[in-house]
């Protein structure tokens, strides 16, 4: 072959080698192209859960979550049953039961991108609630910290960060400024009930937090854990009448009248607690299902101003 067939191979062995590139060059940028606007949520269970882009179609199961993402300025399609703590937007939202009695009929007519849900009471839902298609972001609601994370996992999934931010930055201001509160030290029993249960609410739960940060102390601190329900331990009437709180908190779901005057019989049987002042002199207060008998969610700020007050003296 002479030197032109030669240089002619040498240039057609070039143009088909940047072929080859510009063809890989455009595959690597085509799988870039396919994960663009991709959305990682880490949620309270620690799991990875990948979305197309922000949903627009939200189950919300818990009270504190559709606070939330109405205060970031969205709206969910679903929501749990109300007991008055509910913005009054959604009261036209279709039910789909709650974090403890998930419909998930109802769910799947919604067609929901995303489902709200709580660590760890819905972990065991999430096979069927992908099933139906839908994603599941857990979040959890223990402490005041707690849900500062939640306006900032929730800002993220909706992709309204600027906004989160400025909640969580609204909020910390506030809590600067229970800071140091000693609220007199008065020691407090808090009761979570319901018609013939009555449990210690611990310093783990939301409760046991807001109560510490309002500068209360919890005589149940040291009580034992139950297994089921981490945040609480069995009502121990001789621990508690040996410890003598100052004050006693009464917190339910629902029913508040009906919780109280229960409680309230079951002290008059025993006498052990007509030993307290506290039940004694009336210092028995029933707190509104709103703000303690489910997570407030922005709210928080006012269950713990309320609960400063009837600290006091």
């Amino acid at each position: 072959m002479d030197a032109t067939g030669k240089g002619y191979k040498k240039r057609l062995g070039g143009l088909l080698l940047l072929a080859i590139l510009v063809s890989g060059c455009s595959s690597a940028a085509a799988g870039q192209g396919d994960g663009a606007g991709s959305l990682v949520i880490r949620d309270a269970a620690d799991r990875e859960v990948l979305l197309p882009g922000a949903p627009e179609r939200i189950v919300a199961l818990g009270n504190g979550e559709v606070d939330i993402v109405y205060a970031l300025g969205g709206e969910v399609v679903g929501r749990p049953e109300d007991n008055g703590g509910l913005p009054e937007a959604v009261q036209d939202v279709p039910i789909v039961g709650s974090v403890h009695t998930v419909d998930l009929e109802k769910i799947a007519a919604l067609r929901p991108d995303v489902v709200l849900g709580n660590e760890p009471i819905n972990r065991g839902d999430i096979p069927q609630l992908e099933g139906i298609g839908a994603k599941v972001v857990l979040t959890e609601a223990n402490s005041i910290a707690d849900i500062r994370d939640q306006i900032k996992l929730i800002g993220q999934l909706t992709q309204r960060e600027e906004r989160a931010s400025a909640l969580t930055a609204e909020l910390d201001a506030k809590l600067a400024e229970w800071s140091g509160r000693t609220g007199a030290e008065r020691t407090a029993l808090m009761v979570y009930g319901a018609p013939g249960t009555y449990l210690a609410a611990l310093p783990n739960s939301l409760a046991g937090d807001l109560l510490e940060t309002a500068g209360g102390v919890n005589i149940a601190s040291q009580f034992p854990r139950m297994q089921s329900y981490p945040q609480y331990a069995q009502l121990n009437t001789e621990r508690v009448v040996e410890a003598e709180p100052d004050v006693i908190f009464i917190m339910t779901h629902g029913n508040p009248e009906e919780v109280q005057e229960g409680f309230i019989r079951e002290m008059e049987d025993n006498p052990a607690w007509s030993s307290l002042a506290a039940v004694r002199e009336g210092r028995i207060h029933t707190l509104p299902a709103d703000l303690f008998g489910t997570n407030p969610g922005t709210r928080i700020i006012d269950a713990l101003q309320l609960l400063g007050e009837l600290l006091e003296p």
